[in-house]
């Protein structure tokens, strides 16, 4: 793989608990922890997107009981 530009949040500020993200060459996310740098995701622009949109939105601030 070759090399990518990671990138993390500004809003980051302890290098051990950050997630990092590149754009990979070949038109996909790539998703990173910094606890476990040798675990990479990989997911569509798209998708990563309407996670966020989600997340942003609300729609996961419910909690569930078994």
């Amino acid at each position: 793989m070759p090399d990518l530009n990671w990138q993390k949040s500004s809003f980051s500020q302890q290098a051990s608990s950050c997630l990092y993200l590149a754009a990979a060459p070949d038109g996909t996310v790539k998703l990173r922890e910094s606890d476990n740098p040798d675990v990479i995701l990989t997911t569509a622009p798209a998708t990563l997107g309407a996670l966020i949109r989600g997340i942003k939105a609300g729609e996961f601030d419910h909690i569930r009981t078994a």
